[in-house]
């Protein structure tokens, strides 16, 4: 069971009924958006540690270890919040975590863009095993990408390498944002043999069998939460917000 009375106004109807851009047609930009505000001395901070990396896609990877270690995991409902903000808290969710390596990637005049998923709200269950008939019917996921070498590489992909010998269970201390440092997140899939499976070894975990339905490419988290709206209405967050946005995921109640 899952809840449909706290998902936004209008949001499933708008969902099903946008019409899809094609990947080819969204370029993406390094522009600041007022959630990727990547004028703020915070975001700027990280931004020159990791401007002097060889390559683009380590200073990618290093600002993502600055993020992991410095932004602590909540359960955050906010996807709107400022990347400002998120790094001035120093507690972020999955989502607002990403936007704030979105936020640093434009700092240093990479390109990003995101991929607006509509996820099975059971895919949450395992972090929410007495919650489950409050956790929305289908929550929407930002998915980032950065143009990197000419094309452009999800997060999933950013890290690459032997993984650390278990598959992503989306439960425990461990959200999406950490995962992707150690093994690879997709959404696509394969073959139908290879659906919804994680490769023994968690070099690769395969989530295509959550996906309820891809929303398309957007230039910005901004575009997407225009368009869509965010995955609960603001009543909701508002009145969950005060202890969602302080609870860790390695905690069973909230901090």
């Amino acid at each position: 069971m899952t809840s449909r009375l706290l998902m936004a106004y209008g949001a499933r109807d708008r969902r099903a009924g946008a019409p899809v851009r094609g990947a080819d047609d969204v370029r993406g930009s390094t522009r600041a958006t007022p959630v990727l505000d990547h004028d703020d001395p915070l975001v700027r901070t990280i931004a020159g540690r990791v401007v002097s990396e060889a390559t683009p896609l380590e200073a990618l990877r290093a600002a993502h270890r600055i993020i992991a270690r410095d932004v602590r995991p909540v359960y955050s409902v906010e996807d709107r919040r400022r990347v400002s903000r998120t790094l001035r808290l120093g507690r972020g969710s999955c989502s607002q975590r990403m936007a704030a390596l979105e936020a640093v990637a434009r700092a240093v005049r990479v390109r990003t863009r995101v991929r607006g998923l509509l996820v099975d709200g059971a895919f949450w269950y395992p972090r929410f095993p007495r919650l489950k008939p409050f956790v929305p019917a289908q929550v929407l996921l930002a998915w980032p990408e950065f143009r990197i070498g000419g094309a452009w590489l999800p997060i999933g992909e950013l890290f690459t390498g032997p993984a650390a010998g278990r598959h992503y269970a989306n439960d425990g201390g461990e959200t999406l944002f950490d995962a992707v440092a150690r093994t690879g997140i997709d959404w696509d899939g394969g073959t139908p043999a290879e659906v919804n499976t994680c490769a023994a070894d968690g070099g690769s975990c395969d989530l295509s069998a959550h996906v309820v339905a891809d929303l398309g490419h957007f230039d910005d988290r901004d575009t997407l939460f225009d368009r869509h709206g965010q995955t609960l209405c603001r009543t909701a967050r508002t009145l969950t917000e005060p202890v969602l946005g302080r609870w860790t995921p390695a905690t069973r109640t909230p901090a």
